[in-house]
């Protein structure tokens, strides 16, 4: 029988796969940021609050996942784990990590075992200073897929031409230009002309 547990547990599994939280998945839904929230679970008077098939639907249109994987992450099993690459962040903008499509290369990583993300391209960077609070902090992992579509409102690796690799939060994305926007408050957003852009791939997890 399917449980109340067990579907919010796909819920929290759901916004860990897009690499954000409960609150940001329900944002990016469309929803009231409260919405997926554990205070909202269960009602004052102590019954079990289920969230309504539209927040369902709505969550997995914004993650763009279908309903398929969305049942697998119901599942009481353990979820699956892939070995994939792992690299400093900070050695990440020096040559010889990444090949022109913007895939782990050469030599010099190591390897981490995390949740799988079904690309097999997928890597790890590990988040080191402060540069990127309050989203992620020194020693977080963070998985890239260079392989997973990128919507507008997505955390991204960027590289560009000149060989600077930046995390930000896509704005906006034309033929000419690239709009970023930074994570961290203290420092600016970006627009980047689409000729400086090596290349640009999705955050799809991280370890907080």
């Amino acid at each position: 029988m399917l449980t109340h547990e067990q579907i919010w547990t796909a819920m929290d599994r759901l916004a860990e796969r897009a690499g954000i939280t409960a609150s940001a998945l329900a944002k990016r839904a469309g929803l009231d940021p409260t919405t997926f929230n554990k205070s909202k679970r269960i009602t004052p008077e102590g019954r079990e609050r289920w969230p309504s098939t539209e927040s369902v639907a709505k969550a997995l249109a914004a993650t763009n996942t279908s309903i398929d994987t969305f049942v697998q992450l119901i599942g009481d099993g353990p979820r699956a784990v892939q070995s994939v690459p792992l690299l400093g962040f900070a050695q990440a903008g020096a040559g010889g990590y990444f090949d022109d499509s913007g895939y782990p290369a050469g030599k010099g990583w190591d390897e981490v075992g995390l949740p799988a993300v079904n690309d097999e391209h997928a890597y790890a960077l590990e988040i080191s200073g402060d540069s990127m609070r309050p989203a992620y902090r020194d020693g977080d992992i963070i998985v890239v897929s260079p392989g997973t579509p990128i919507r507008r409102g997505d955390r991204v690796v960027v590289k560009t031409t000149g060989g600077e690799v930046m995390v930000k939060e896509l704005k906006r994305r034309t033929a000419k230009t690239l709009e970023l926007a930074s994570l961290n408050p203290v420092h600016v957003d970006r627009t980047l002309a689409a000729g400086d852009v090596a290349w640009i791939a999705r955050i799809v997890w991280a370890s907080q």
